[in-house]
């Protein structure tokens, strides 16, 4: 029997179905000595996990490759910078599946196998403990992907004397929506629909109406959330400036999915804007605008 942990287990043999039968066939031959001969994939992975005494040894081998391992730390919510190298993405991985099985060792103390070594798996608590795991992951990735995209948006604003950086529709998926409602003594609503015309729409905003968008990433000013299907749901609260004028705030909400065919980069599958200006708020506290959204209310978007 492996001598495994459940997760280093359950993610070994996640990472070995993300790569090639030709990588995977090789891996077997190399941790066997060419001793078994396996007769396909599925028998492959399991005489590797069953000859694997430690994790990490796996995660380290050639035919493990490093984009392998930034692909299954992806799936399971973790972000990583892409210029990530192998052993960072090694370390990370490790650390992921330790801190699951401490928490079943934690809440299991007395619980062994049959060989009393290792704690029974508790599906519940191990389930339980990597959705904790991808929930604080998720708010890490909201917090890098409004980073990214206000400083992107931002640079667009001619007044703010920078670079503008590569903003387009290659950041959104072909059929992206905008809904922008703006409040500023009347409402106003506005809809569009296509990256082409989002990501012009919301250049605009920077371009030519000169907006500065100060977003607030902390806790109170930022929400993120993931959907079984695969959607991440970011939400956040910020300021909007003028050159030294604060005009108002806003709250956006950005539907991310991954595109496979792209590098598996996240792009914009939706976005819903608030934007509220100084007189349509009143005891508003301006330095670190929070969110009005709550969980439930998020949570509803990814059902639609």
């Amino acid at each position: 029997m492996s001598p495994l942990s459940v997760p280093e287990r359950s993610g070994c043999l996640k990472i070995l179905k993300l790569m090639s039968k030709v990588d995977l066939l090789s891996l077997s031959d190399t941790v066997t000595n060419k001793m078994i001969v396996v007769e396909d994939v599925t028998e492959a992975r399991e005489t590797i996990i069953s000859f694997t005494k430690d994790a990490e040894e796996l995660l380290k081998r050639k035919k493990v490759h490093r984009d392998i391992i930034f692909k299954y730390l992806a799936k399971e919510g973790v972000a990583m910078p892409p210029s990530s190298e192998k052993h960072q993405l090694v370390k990370r991985t490790l650390e992921l599946w330790s801190t699951a099985q401490t928490v079943v060792e934690e809440r299991n103390p007395g619980a062994t196998d049959d060989t009393g070594q290792r704690p029974l798996p508790n599906t519940a608590v191990k389930t339980a403990d990597v959705k904790a795991e991808i929930c604080c992951d998720t708010l890490v990735l909201g917090q890098q992907f409004c980073s990214w995209f206000f400083q992107l948006l931002n640079s667009q604003n001619p007044s703010l004397g920078q670079q503008p950086q590569d903003w387009g529709p290659q950041h959104f998926w072909p059929d992206v929506k905008l809904h922008l409602v703006a409040r500023a003594g009347n409402e106003q609503m506005e809809e569009f629909l296509g990256a082409e015309l989002v990501s012009c729409r919301l250049l605009a905003l920077t371009q030519e109406e000169r907006l500065h968008f100060s977003p607030n990433l902390e806790p109170h000013g930022l929400k993120a959330l993931t959907s079984p299907h695969g959607l991440v749901l970011v939400a956040v609260a910020g300021t909007i400036h003028r050159d030294t004028t604060c005009l108002g705030m806003f709250e956006q909400i950005f539907g991310l999915i991954r595109s496979p065919l792209e590098n598996n980069s996240w792009k914009i599958k939706f976005v819903n804007m608030k934007i509220r200006g100084q007189d349509a708020l009143v005891g508003t506290q301006m330095t670190a605008p929070a969110l009005t959204y709550n969980s439930a209310e998020l949570q509803m978007l990814c059902t639609l």
